[in-house]
């Protein structure tokens, strides 16, 4: 498969066929994904492949509440728990997730519903300790220390691409993230970053809607000209 043609076709998939995914193929999903590059080396990623069936039932009844939450505050016209936001009308709307449940979400396709039922669901974890967070203690809203996990986790749909799978990764249950680590056993110095949800896709995206390079890239200053070749 093209690599240009794997970057451009890579979406968010999260409706899949019921068919079970070998462990050996996961195994080669995982073997290829640490290869991503993060600060000095430290591969500061952990993983826990979630099976048992129990478990994800109580993983998907943890990640129900906050995304009813999510859709409740993206109906009031806001962007999800953005770092900069109206945090008055947040509240508000965050108020209006019962009533999302008892209509039963949206039309995602019952993806959260059935979270348990994803054929493979890969939790990955931050080892605190590894990572150079360059912007530690900032009055902002932090995320350096991302750039040493989630090149990883894009590494993962990447890989699963090339056996014919497809998935997405969801943050969502960051919202219930100390139940999580209890869930599945993760010590204090480990913070969620997010969970793989894989399988084989109903359907494979072939054509993704971007903004063109123009919109986002300005030459020498944000407030320059558009960078155009």
């Amino acid at each position: 498969m093209d690599l240009l043609e794997v970057l451009r076709t890579t979406g968010a998939v999260r409706q899949f066929r019921p068919d079970p995914i070998p462990d050996d193929v996961v195994h080669r999903i995982l073997d290829v994904a640490r290869f991503a590059p993060s600060g000095g080396n430290r591969q500061a990623w952990r993983v826990v492949v979630i099976q048992d069936r129990a478990t994800r039932r109580a993983l998907r009844d943890l990640y129900l509440p906050p995304w009813y939450e999510y859709l409740a505050i993206r109906e009031a016209g806001l962007v999800p728990w953005a770092p900069v936001t109206d945090l008055a009308a947040e509240a508000e709307a965050s108020g209006r997730a019962g009533e999302v449940a008892a209509r039963g979400g949206d039309t995602s396709g019952g993806f959260a519903e059935h979270f348990d039922e994803v054929p493979v669901l890969l939790a990955v974890f931050a080892d605190l300790g590894a990572l150079a967070a360059v912007d530690r203690g900032f009055d902002r809203y932090t995320f350096a220390g991302g750039a040493s996990i989630y090149p990883f986790v894009w590494n993962i749909l990447l890989a699963a691409r090339a056996e014919d799978l497809a998935g997405v990764v969801t943050t969502m249950p960051v919202r219930a993230e100390e139940a999580v680590k209890e869930l599945l056993g993760a010590p204090d110095h480990l913070a969620l970053a997010a969970v793989v949800a894989l399988g084989r896709p109903q359907r494979q995206p072939r054509r993704l809607t971007r903004q063109p390079v123009e919109a986002f890239a300005r030459l020498d200053r944000l407030d320059g000209a558009p960078f155009a070749p």
